[in-house]
């Protein structure tokens, strides 16, 4: 089939593609005004570092992947369950508890061999991420409690019950916070860590942010190329003719909330077993990556493609912010740029239903013409055999 641009600028993939990038060329307008007003001198300079900031050395890109790694997660997380028709505000709490798996397996399992460690590990913060998930999935199909609601709270039981376990199993009182996992329970570095090096400091990118990716595409082909992706889509825009259709709707809730946990779940895994000296603080606080999941789903459209992009893009910008301040601007500027760009982004599918109707009341006219014209000749085909 022969590619058509004419046809591309007026599909949808298009025109969420440009509502996205408007997105950000106007948060990005705004940073640099932010930039502008508090000091006009550095701010070209500093702005400059935002942009390229993540590309002047190998090891700031290496930072790229792994800042992006763990909010992919919870973006797919939040993403995932917005196809289906829910809203997972519990990727928090979800973010956590798989976290602590992770590194009870990392600190207590010692005894598993070689890779298999850091394998466990990750299937446990899976199984518990899709199991705090489950509860709301279960509270929203059976009982119908606002999965908003039962997520918010999942988050602090959550939060709470993590901090409590910290403290019984895995404490280093001196730190206030989780013991290091083993050296068997890290996530191999699979050479990524002599690629992305400057001088001699590496990144701290590891083989996490190719599982992130391919999350992503399994996502992805489940969601768009599977019945059972069909399914819990179908579910999600109408639950009363999906059960008319004869697909269990309840199942399906329950199905996309575990999943969505799951996906939260080893984001928690992949930050905490990177080996970075990351440990989980007792602080009562929620999980950061959890709530930075949503704008990454908002930029990216819910879509698993978009949120692997958009979730580099944020992270990308989180790199430029540590640059910026050699320019004079306190770290807390990038906070707000960013947070620009993601009240920008909540707008994209407003933003996408504008372009669309644009492109539909300029097709209209050529549609109308064309069938003015299939008219006619029908009505000269008729006269011509009478």
């Amino acid at each position: 089939m022969k590619f058509s641009w004419k046809a591309y600028v007026r599909s949808d993939a298009f025109s969420s593609f440009m509502s996205s990038l408007m997105a950000i060329i106007v948060g990005l307008f705004i940073g640099f005004l932010v930039l502008l007003v508090s000091n006009p001198s550095q701010a070209v300079r500093g702005f400059g570092a935002i942009l390229f900031g993540g590309l002047t050395d190998m090891k700031n890109l290496g930072q790229v992947f792994y800042f992006a790694t763990p909010i992919i997660m919870t973006g797919l997380s939040f993403g995932f369950a917005n196809k289906t028709g829910l809203f997972n505000i519990g990727a928090a709490g979800q973010f956590i508890v798989g976290a602590y798996a992770a590194v009870y397996v990392g600190v207590k399992w010692t005894s598993l061999p070689g890779h298999a460690h850091w394998m466990v590990a990750l299937m446990a913060a899976l199984l518990a991420g899709a199991l705090w998930g489950l509860v709301p999935g279960i509270l929203k199909a059976y009982f119908n409690v606002n999965e908003v609601i039962a997520c918010i709270m999942m988050n602090y039981i959550g939060m709470y019950t993590v901090n409590y376990m910290v403290v019984k199993t895995v404490f280093d009182s001196l730190r206030n916070q989780s013991l290091r996992v083993a050296a068997t329970a890290v996530i191999p570095k699979a050479g990524l860590d002599k690629l992305f090096i400057t001088g001699n400091s590496p990144s701290s990118v590891n083989a996490g942010i190719f599982i992130a990716i391919l999350a992503g595409i399994v996502i992805y082909v489940v969601l768009d190329k599977t019945r059972f992706g069909y399914e819990l889509k179908a579910c999600g825009y109408n639950r009363d003719a999906a059960r008319y259709a004869g697909i269990n709707e309840k199942r399906s809730i329950v199905l996309s909330m575990a999943i969505a946990g799951a996906l939260a779940g080893l984001g928690g895994a992949l930050l905490y077993l990177a080996g970075a000296g990351k440990s989980i603080e007792v602080v009562d606080v929620l999980a950061i990556e959890g709530f930075n999941g949503i704008p990454v789903a908002l930029l990216g459209l819910s879509h698993p493609l978009g949120i692997l992009l958009s979730g580099i893009f944020v992270a990308y910008l989180t790199v430029g912010g540590f640059n910026m301040q050699l320019y004079n601007f306190v770290p807390q500027v990038i906070e707000i740029i960013i947070a620009v760009i993601i009240y920008f982004s909540a707008f994209a599918l407003l933003l996408k239903g504008f372009i669309q109707a644009y492109l539909k009341k300029k097709d209209r006219p050529l549609e109308e013409a064309k069938a003015l014209a299939a008219d006619a000749g029908s009505t000269e085909k008729g006269g011509g055999v009478e």
